[in-house]
């Protein structure tokens, strides 16, 4: 079983696999996760109480949980980093995409992409600092 040290590292991984590849299967929804507390809608309800910029408890219990194989792992040779993807709307339904909640720190988790040769958006992205990026490219990893 993968351990991940960066939380935001694998909501990156989370992201293609679940909602790109679909392949980590059943997908998280805080839309359905909100309507089990009777909650009609989370975008709503996270405004109605200043949570915008907060990933929810739900989101991130379910996602710090979620055991990815090393065969899914293994298959992952590209990310993107985009503060529209879903995985984010999932953690904070009405994020603008401009806070620093999601921002990668570290990349310890490579070693758990073996495969991984490229990363789209590592440069026009904030998430993923610019040292970040560069060390990737000192790893053989590829940014655009």
């Amino acid at each position: 079983m993968a351990a991940f040290q960066d939380f935001n590292f694998k909501l990156l991984v989370i992201d293609k696999l679940m909602y790109d590849d679909r392949t980590l299967t059943p997908p998280f929804s805080i839309d359905a996760r909100m309507a089990e507390r009777g909650i009609g809608d989370a975008q709503s309800y996270v405004l109605d109480h200043g949570l915008e910029s907060t990933i929810l408890d739900e989101s991130r219990t379910h996602f710090e949980g979620v055991v990815i194989g090393e065969e899914l792992l293994a298959g992952v040779t590209s990310l993107y980093v985009d503060g529209g993807s879903q995985v984010y709307f999932e953690c904070c339904p009405a994020w603008d995409g401009e806070g620093d909640q999601f921002d990668v720190h570290s990349l310890d988790d490579l070693v758990l992409l073996p495969n991984l040769t490229r990363i789209t958006g590592a440069h026009d992205c904030a998430i993923l600092s610019p040292r970040l990026a560069e060390a990737l490219v000192a790893r053989g990893i590829a940014t655009d």
